[in-house]
């Protein structure tokens, strides 16, 4: 399974990023994994036209990452909660239905434009609560890599 993770914005903290790297390192046993970074829009006054505004310029550097044959799913707080188990069946029966290439998309500090949601095939939340960018990167991956150990059947699933 290929499988393209979209954030926005940068991990600028070494123990985000050392702890992400560990988590692909363990992916690579199951997964191609391709990481896309894109650039926070700076809001200078926070109003909901200026936060709009954003969301849409990072809306579309999104979208243009994101093929017409990729599975999509969003990271949204009004998403699906799933446990891990659920996700690990999720994956495995994108597996079985011939959807091997999935995108993952980590919004930034304001969300996902709408057009992004709407491109969506999925809407996963993790929590009605609001993580750094950089933290639910780590939680995603960690996750996903639960995932392909519960569908092996590997010890790490408890």
């Amino acid at each position: 399974m290929k499988v393209t993770l979209i954030c926005v914005g940068k991990v600028k903290e070494k123990f985000y990023r050392d702890a992400i790297k560990e988590y692909e390192k363990r992916l690579g046993a199951y997964i191609k994994l391709n990481t896309i970074e894109i650039n926070d829009e700076k809001v200078k006054v926070e109003n909901p036209s200026e936060i709009t505004i954003a969301m849409d310029k990072e809306g579309k550097n999104i979208l243009s990452k994101i093929k017409d044959n990729q599975y999509v799913i969003t990271l949204e707080i009004l998403g699906k909660n799933l446990s891990s188990e659920d996700f690990a069946e999720k994956i495995n029966n994108l597996m079985l239905s011939g959807n091997s290439d999935v995108v993952l998309v980590i919004g930034g500090s304001y969300g996902l434009s709408d057009e992004v949601k709407k491109r969506s095939n999925y809407a996963l939340s993790f929590s009605k609560m609001t993580f750094p960018h950089q933290m639910m990167r780590v939680i995603l991956l960690e996750q996903v890599y639960r995932a392909y150990r519960i569908i092996t059947g590997a010890s790490y699933h408890k």
